[in-house]
C-alpha cells in the first residue's frame, strides 16, 4: 500500500488511525514473531515505564520469528554505528515490548505524530529520550510519516543520531518520510530505510530484542489492516487525487 499524505486531513485522523496501527503491531508480534518470554503491550510512555534493558539470553530467542542477525543481516539502504551511546526517550502511545520474568522494557516500537513535532520543546523531549532509551539498553524502531520541517530540517533521525552531528543520513530528496531501526547499548547502530508518500512502505523492518538478533515488523501489512479501518470519509481523503 502507498504511503498516504498525513497532512491533509486533521491531526486527529492520524491519532486515531495511529491508536489501530498500534493495537495491529502488538496482534502481529505477540501472534508469534516475538519469542517465548516476551510480550507486546501498546502503553502510554510518557512516565515511568519501570525497569530497562536485560534481554533474553540467547536460547530463549529461538523462535519462527527470531533471526540471527549474522545468519541473516537487516534489510536497509543505510547502516550507522555510533562508538558511544546516545540518550532515552518516553514516548506516548508505544508498543512496549517487556519479559514476562519482571516486566522489564527490552525493545519499543514509536509511530511519529504530528505532536511529536509540533513545538521545538517536543520534537527535542522525542530526540532526547530516543538517545536515554538506547544509552540504557533499550532498542527502537521508529516510523517517521511527516516529512522534515523548520524543527528537523534534516530529518528526525539527525536528532536522535547523536543530536545531528555525526553520520551522514541525509535523507534523499524525494523521500524524506524514514523507518529506522536502533540497537541501544554502549555501541549504537541504525539501520534507516527512505520512504515517500505514494511509495509503497518496506514490507517489513527489524525490531532488535538484543545487538545480534531481531524480528521483522510486517510494517506494510499492518499499516493497511490500520487503514482499512478508518471510517471511509477520511479513507476517500487520502486516496484521492490532491486538488490543482
Amino acid at each position: 500500500m502507498p504511503i498516504h499524505d498525513w497532512n491533509r486531513v486533521p491531526a486527529g485522523i492520524f491519532h486515531d488511525f495511529r491508536f489501530g496501527w498500534v493495537s495491529e503491531v502488538c496482534r502481529a508480534l505477540n501472534g508469534g514473531l516475538l519469542p517465548a518470554g516476551l510480550y507486546a503491550m501498546a502503553e502510554r510512555t510518557s512516565g515511568d515505564l519501570g525497569p530497562f534493558g536485560g534481554p533474553p539470553s540467547p536460547p530463549e530467542l529461538g523462535s519462527p520469528g527470531a533471526f540471527s542477525c549474522r545468519e541473516r543481516p537487516p534489510r536497509a539502504r543505510f547502516h550507522g554505528r555510533l562508538d558511544e551511546a546516545a540518550t532515552y526517550a518516553s514516548m506516548s502511545k508505544s508498543v512496549v515490548v517487556r519479559l514476562e520474568s519482571d516486566h522489564r522494557v527490552v525493545t519499543m516500537v514509536e509511530l511519529v505524530s504530528p505532536g511529536n513535532k509540533a513545538s521545538r520543546y517536543a520534537i527535542d523531549q522525542f530526540a532526547a529520550k530516543a538517545r536515554q532509551a538506547m544509552q540504557d539498553g533499550v532498542h527502537l524502531l521508529i516510523v517517521d510519516l511527516f516529512p522534515p520541517g523548520p524543527r528537523d530540517p534534516g530529518g528526525l533521525h539527525r536528532l536522535i543520531w547523536d543530536e545531528g552531528d555525526r553520520g551522514g543520513f541525509t535523507l534523499p530528496p524525494d523521500e524524506p518520510l524514514a523507518c529506522i531501526s536502533y540497537i541501544g547499548g554502549p555501541v549504537p547502530q541504525l539501520f534507516l530505510e527512505p520512504m515517500a508518500v505514494g511509495r509503497p512502505l518496506p514490507e517489513e523492518m527489524p525490531l532488535f530484542l538484543d545487538p545480534g538478533h531481531y524480528v521483522s515488523v510486517p510494517i506494510e501489512a499492518t499499516y493497511r489492516a490500520a487503514f482499512d479501518a478508518v471510517p471511509e470519509v477520511w479513507r476517500d481523503a487520502l486516496s484521492s487525487p490532491p486538488s490543482a
